[in-house]
């Protein structure tokens, strides 16, 4: 096996393509490989077969758009400035009134691959900030199609402005106004746009022999749940499966494409989700988590816990299923790896890199911090699973019908106040109980091992965290999408109120 890739842009006569693939609140229970019963995903379940399957695949956050800064970052939320302080251990993201981003001390995965010669596009959603300074082409990207926030709406445009969707540095118009979501039909035809502009892209790439970065960053299982008129009312699993159906028709579409320009042997593929499952959405507008406990917003493993395949033919081989514990941070270690470029030396990197588990099937020890907002909240190491702080959600939240565990309540685990365990962690045996409704005996033999070496590691993941400047505290309406770039050409500049910054309130 070749390796000269890796050994530097020298060594080889072009770096591989690098391609990933991040769907949006995609459960590990969604695709068939995985045992989802209506088997619905023929594409992924054969890009598994071809490649490699990661079983132990995590995020960084369980939520949006501090999972995508880490990915990008290669390091965790808390460092890159992707969480809050105004409460302690809250969940926070970047809608569409928030002031903050992705600081510019933070190196993005496009920046770093610019100096092997990597042209950079996103499609997709960003969500790592929506004002001029934030905008992905100032971090590396050298094109865009789609949107800095969800597609949220339809809003009135007067109380809120609805969601642009850009083209590189200039919104081409707006959800529901140019870009339309039927909300009672669930009919929308972003996900064929998207496919679409990744056909062109990598066509134009393979034209011009320049190794590309592709970030392919779709939204459709994300609520309000969308697909196309050909794949409404295709799905055994409702409108949450026709837009599963057709994600993977495109993923499909787009490793043929390869196939077809004969650069699949040069592209290295990666799929994964950015946080698990919004079970608060499902059955009709979410996805399954399998067996795991809880979703979206949480850490257990639900929450946490991705599908995720790596695919390079000629490289990867075929039929592999890999035990080695992953998070999307690595991802960006990893394609630094590809290009053969090291990671910064002058900032603490928590992704490490996946070729040598990709490659040669190497298991390489590593813990898995579960953050939420300003806490770890738990950790894993080997098969065990310590939780430091427990929390679904608060009363005052779930007495009105917001329910992350929807039937899953396991007493004393699922808790709706915030529970601290950290002299006596609740502690799990993912293998036996990948479900976490059995924990260990506090008093068992195996209980004093496993917390004996869980507490070195926290201990030591403690004494060398310096907490980024937190960028999801200050929230102004003035700054939404009211006059978004290129606006004026449209006639589409929204009237901005006064500037009113507060503290913003993140309930769970």
């Amino acid at each position: 096996l070749c390796l000269c890739w890796a050994l530097g842009p020298a060594a080889a006569s072009a770096p591989p393509n690098i391609l990933l693939l991040l769907m949006d609140d995609m459960g590990w229970g969604d695709l068939g490989v995985f045992g989802e019963p209506s088997k619905e995903t023929p594409n992924l379940d054969q890009m598994a077969s071809e490649g490699m399957l990661f079983l132990d695949f995590y995020t960084a956050n369980p939520l949006c758009s501090p999972s995508r800064a880490a990915l990008l970052t290669g390091r965790l939320p808390v460092r890159n400035g992707f969480y809050t302080t105004n409460a302690h251990a809250r969940n926070a993201y970047t809608p569409q009134d928030i002031v903050g981003g992705i600081p510019d001390s933070e190196l993005l995965l496009p920046e770093l691959l610019k100096k092997a010669g990597y042209t950079n596009k996103i499609i997709g959603k960003w969500h790592l900030g929506h004002r001029p300074q934030f905008h992905p082409m100032k971090h590396g990207f050298d094109e865009w199609f789609g949107s800095p926030n969800c597609h949220f709406g339809p809003f009135d445009n007067r109380a809120l402005p609805n969601i642009p969707v850009y083209r590189d540095w200039e919104m081409i118009g707006r959800y529901y106004e140019d870009f339309k979501i039927d909300l009672k039909t669930g009919e929308a035809n972003l996900t064929q746009i998207y496919l679409q502009e990744a056909l062109d892209f990598i066509s134009k790439q393979q034209a011009s022999q320049q190794p590309f970065f592709l970030y392919w960053a779709i939204d459709a299982t994300h609520a309000p749940v969308y697909a196309s008129k050909h794949f409404l009312g295709t799905s055994q699993r409702g409108l949450y499966g026709d837009a599963v159906r057709e994600i993977d028709d495109s993923i499909g579409k787009i490793l043929k494409h390869l196939q077809k320009l004969g650069i699949s042997e040069n592209t290295f593929v990666f799929f994964t989700s950015d946080n698990g499952a919004a079970l608060i959405s499902a059955p009709k507008q979410g996805g399954s988590n399998g067996r795991f406990l809880c979703g979206k917003q949480t850490t257990f493993e639900g929450g946490m816990r991705e599908p995720a395949i790596a695919w390079w033919p000629g490289h990867i081989p075929a039929g592999g299923v890999s035990h080695q514990l992953g998070n999307v941070m690595d991802l960006f270690t990893t394609s630094l790896s590809l290009a053969g470029l090291q990671p910064p030396g002058d900032r603490q990197i928590d992704g490490i890199d996946l070729l040598p588990a990709i490659l040669q099937g190497k298991l390489i020890d590593r813990p898995i911090f579960y953050y939420r907002g300003n806490e770890m909240m738990a950790v894993r190491v080997g098969l065990y699973k310590a939780h430091y702080w427990t929390w679904s959600n608060s009363w005052e939240e779930y007495s009105k019908g917001v329910d992350f565990c929807p039937g899953q309540n396991v007493s004393g685990v699922t808790t709706h106040t915030q529970e601290e365990h950290t002299t006596l962690p609740l502690l799990f045996h993912l293998g036996r109980d990948p479900g976490e409704k059995y924990p260990l005996s506090f008093a068992s033999d195996e209980y004093q091992r496993a917390m004996e070496q869980i507490s070195v590691v926290v201990q030591q993941h403690k004494a060398t965290m310096v907490p980024g400047e937190p960028q999801l505290n200050v929230c102004d309406k003035a700054v939404m999408n009211w006059s978004p770039p290129g606006c004026e050409k449209l006639g589409k500049c929204l009237k901005q109120p006064k500037s009113d910054p507060k503290k913003c309130i993140w309930p769970h």
